[in-house]
């Protein structure tokens, strides 16, 4: 997601940085550049115009044309402006402080919005918290059993009364099994249309009435674009929801909705569902997206999902390896275990700052998960000797570890001169020197 909007800005604000003074001629034809890149990636025209118009402001006023760096000062401000586009401050759940936190969500059929629920329960389960589901949605075929499925694999506890009692009286009853099974977290899937009636309206209001939920989660699909932003616009006018959970908002979409929301309805985006698997739910921060749109990487982002993966016992004892130059294929192999843990590959280098470049490189010579199974195949079928030492790997030890990985000869030379690359960027890491993202790719 984001790609080609990204590409566009990044180009057009990379003209500007390039610049070492700045007109007012400068500025318009960059807010054209950035205008029609914001079009292009279906952006609310309205939405789009307001932005535009108050980068501009911003530009010509406070004295940044006459600054030292007025381009650094016209990317900082279009960062500030695209996070303050997608509500500003990150904003948390409306936890209760005592008895379940009841959470609604609600949205169209074909949102995404069970198997968000069970998203949701894991994402919350992480911070400690006893979640459960209650299946009340009674219209679509197989959602009862659906929940029950994903809810499961989650972790959480589900309730449900099939499909023939009242939505109404199933949320009542499963708000009164989990504030007697000192649940932390009830969450209500509700049923959804495939568009706005009046009959779906009357339903949330009568669940909103009868179990008084703490927040009300509208679950929109990032793919729709331009539609899940009417949708939002639609809903915040016949019920009071308190913010958004984008689903699929790793895949094709343009950003539409996820820069067109909050400017329209007003709500935030808390959560976004970035890959298919369960655990695959992300706070929403708007100041962090706008920096991964701006090619400016998500470090703080990436500290956290590598703090969920790894402790500080190893990361100490992984520091002293590489500061003393021991780092091995041992070691090689269990960090890669933890860095895919983090999620795709592709994702989590996205996170790095620079790596815009770099991450083309890699999708044009398809570093995808299956090259990182034939690298631990490699590894795996090395002795314990030739993984602290891989100079010792002749030919016929070459020939024997591709045997037993199913892979190539060239594919085990490769795999260890790239090993012993790598060896020599983290001893310039731990000499202080920063190398440059080629370098890296070249290491990998």
């Amino acid at each position: 997601m984001f790609d080609q909007l990204s590409d566009r800005l990044q180009e057009t604000l990379s003209g500007v940085r390039s610049r070492g003074k700045l007109t007012e001629s400068d500025v318009d034809r960059a807010m054209r550049e950035i205008r029609l890149a914001l079009l292009e990636a279906d952006v609310n025209f309205k939405v789009v115009k307001q932005f535009t118009s108050q980068v501009k402001e911003r530009c010509l006023g406070a004295g940044v044309l006459d600054s030292l760096n007025p381009g650094q000062q016209v990317v900082k401000i279009v960062n500030e402006e695209l996070a303050a586009l997608m509500g500003g401050a990150s904003r948390d759940l409306a936890l209760a402080s005592s008895g379940p936190t009841v959470i609604l969500m609600a949205g169209l059929q074909g949102s995404g919005k069970t198997t968000a629920c069970a998203k949701l329960a894991k994402h919350l389960a992480k911070d400690g918290k006893r979640v459960a589901l209650v299946a009340c949605d009674t219209q679509r075929p197989a959602a009862v059993e659906q929940l029950v499925t994903v809810g499961q694999r989650a972790g959480a506890k589900v309730y449900e009364q099939g499909t023939e009692r009242d939505p109404v009286e199933i949320a009542e009853w499963a708000l009164g099994q989990a504030r007697a099974a000192g649940e932390d977290v009830l969450i209500v899937d509700t049923a959804g249309r495939l568009h706005i009636d009046e009959e779906l309206m009357e339903e949330l209001a009568a669940i909103r009435k009868r179990i008084k939920p703490h927040d009300i989660l509208l679950v929109l699909d990032a793919m729709t674009g331009q539609d899940a932003v009417n949708v939002a616009e639609a809903f915040a006018e016949r019920v009071e929801f308190d913010g958004v959970l984008l689903t699929k908002l790793d895949g094709d979409a343009r950003g539409g909705a996820a820069l067109s929301v909050k400017a329209v309805t007003g709500k935030p985006i808390l959560y976004a569902s970035v890959g298919e698997k369960l655990d695959e739910l992300e706070r929403f921060h708007p100041e962090r997206m706008a920096s991964r749109i701006l090619g400016m990487g998500d470090v703080l982002s990436l500290i956290e999902k590598a703090e969920e993966v790894s402790d500080s016992e190893q990361a100490e004892d992984l520091e002293r390896k590489i500061r003393r130059q021991q780092f091995t294929l041992e070691d090689f192999l269990q960090q890669m275990r933890q860095v895919r843990r983090m999620g795709p590959l592709s994702n989590v280098l996205g996170l790095m700052p620079g790596m815009g470049k770099a991450m083309k490189q890699m999708r044009q010579v398809n570093m995808d998960e299956r090259e990182l199974d034939r690298i631990e195949a490699i590894i795996l079928s090395m002795t314990p000797t030739e993984r602290a030492r891989p100079d010792l790997i002749d030919g016929s030890r070459r020939k024997r570890i591709a045997r037993g990985s199913g892979t190539t000869v060239q594919a085990v030379n490769q795999l260890v001169k790239q090993f012993g690359q790598m060896r020599k960027l983290m001893a310039q890491l731990a000499k202080g020197k920063m190398p440059d993202p080629q370098q890296l790719m070249r290491g990998m």
